[in-house]
């Protein structure tokens, strides 16, 4: 049996970024410079991996404006959230049968 993880999700700032939207209830969204803050990422970081996950459909942006201010939010999609889910349900089923006693430090050495 082969477990495929999603490729685009499983680069860790993508994850980083799937997984703070999807704490977020349905449908809201956060701001980008609130999203850039809340995971410490430089805002040309986060332009590449949001445009990254906005081209396969897993976030949705929207740029609006108020006078000269432009705000652009970010939204978790339907399909961002059952591929989120599904990445989830192949790591449980990747690391279903890993002993987690015997990979602990203070575990005997298998050597």
């Amino acid at each position: 049996m082969t477990i495929e993880l999603d490729p685009l999700i499983h680069v860790p700032t993508r994850l980083r970024i799937v997984a703070t939207l999807a704490a977020l209830p349905d449908g809201d969204a956060l701001s980008f410079t609130r999203l850039q803050d809340m995971l410490g990422l430089t805002p040309g970081n986060l332009i590449i991996q949001l445009r990254k996950l906005e081209d396969a459909g897993y976030i949705s942006s929207t740029k609006t404006r108020n006078g000269s201010a432009q705000k652009t939010t970010v939204t978790l999609t339907g399909k961002g959230r059952a591929a989120l889910s599904a990445y989830i349900q192949a790591l449980r089923d990747l690391l279903g049968g890993l002993d987690v006693d015997a990979t602990s430090p203070a575990a005997p050495s298998m050597r």
